[in-house]
């Protein structure tokens, strides 16, 4: 973000505005911990900000300071409606395609005559904000409104709670500060946010600490699912609408799931695919270690996206469909897979 742009915005925050506040579609630690902790900034200069979220999200994020408040379009559309309306300014954080909301979110985002601010480290950002603050090397959104309130000259203005809310974005999109997006820069800003207030060890419990008994026993039929592919280094797991009634899936359950396949010796490349009953699809996550760009081939082959070693993506035909599909084309890949 160039520093005429942050000189502008500098002047739309000085007087108090109708701010609205956007995570992407199925919210993680990022996103509601970058939105939560711009809101409680911008509420220090009075303005009217609000987090509406596309929908719900799961329970290890519901302890986040501002919780309470946050508005969610599928549940509450007329006065989402209103407040998109009415806003003069709206920030999109952690996504930047406006259907990455979900079609009917996105559609009023879009129409929208508000200003619009994005602030993202995804690739292939659309061109629908007036500022854009894109950056794919960033560990997370979080860091990123970290730099973003610093580029206003507000550090003195993070206290405990946005410090608290940016902690928990920059440790869950780093994975616990072990993913090569992790630099001393994000080690300096988390030293930083300990130093305003962030409790750290607390954190980590509240999001990692707080499992239900039919998460864990998801996890282990996740594992007895695991399929390993040696010969491509790839590891998928599966997960079908019954096994997750089965074991009283909540949202959020199977978050991390996918990186125990990751973690085997010699794997580079590992997904897992869950039903969905209800969306009628099959959600992908991939993720790979080294140069191979699960991003690309998301996009190429299921709908999706993201970073090169973090993405996401669907399917809109069956499980073992689309499981037939998956090792259809890793044959392609074979070559840039076996590459140490």
């Amino acid at each position: 973000m160039i520093k005429a742009h942050i000189s502008e915005i500098k002047s739309l925050l000085k007087t108090p505005k109708n701010v609205v506040i956007v995570p992407h579609k199925n919210p993680d630690g990022d996103a509601m911990g970058s939105t939560l902790g711009l809101c409680h900034y911008l509420i220090k200069y009075s303005h009217n900000a609000v987090v509406l979220a596309p929908n719900d999200y799961p329970e290890f994020l519901k302890w986040l300071p501002g919780d309470e408040k946050v508005l969610k379009f599928d549940s509450q559309v007329k006065e989402s409606s209103d407040l998109i309306e009415n806003a003069d300014l709206i920030f999109t954080l952690d996504f930047n395609a406006l259907h990455r909301a979900g079609e009917e979110y996105g559609a009023s985002l879009k129409a929208s005559k508000a200003t619009k601010i994005m602030i993202d480290h995804h690739q292939q950002p659309d061109d629908y904000a007036k500022y854009v603050y894109s950056d794919v090397s960033m560990s997370s959104t979080c860091e990123m409104v970290f730099n973003f309130i610093e580029m206003l000259g507000d550090i003195e203005k993070i206290d405990a709670t946005i410090a608290t809310c940016l902690y928990v974005g920059i440790m869950t999109d780093t994975g616990s500060f072990r993913f090569p997006s992790t630099t001393s820069r994000t080690h300096q800003v988390i030293a930083t946010l300990i130093d305003k207030g962030a409790e750290n060890s607390e954190i980590h419990n509240n999001v990692y600490d707080t499992n239900s008994y039919g998460r864990l026993q998801l996890l282990g039929r996740a594992m007895q699912n695991l399929k390993v592919i040696p010969e491509i280094r790839t590891a998928y797991i599966t997960l079908s609408q019954a096994e997750l009634d089965e074991f009283n899936f909540k949202k959020g359950d199977t978050e991390g799931f996918v990186n125990y396949a990751l973690s085997l010796k010699g794997i580079i490349f590992a997904g897992i695919f869950i039903e969905s009953k209800a969306e009628e699809i099959i959600k992908i996550s991939l993720r790979s270690k080294g140069e191979f760009s699960v991003n690309e081939f998301a996009r190429a082959h299921f709908n999706g996206g993201g970073h090169t070693n973090a993405a996401g993506g669907r399917s809109h035909t069956n499980l073992e469909e689309t499981i037939d599909k998956f090792i259809s084309i890793l044959p392609q890949y074979k070559e840039q897979l076996s590459q140490k």
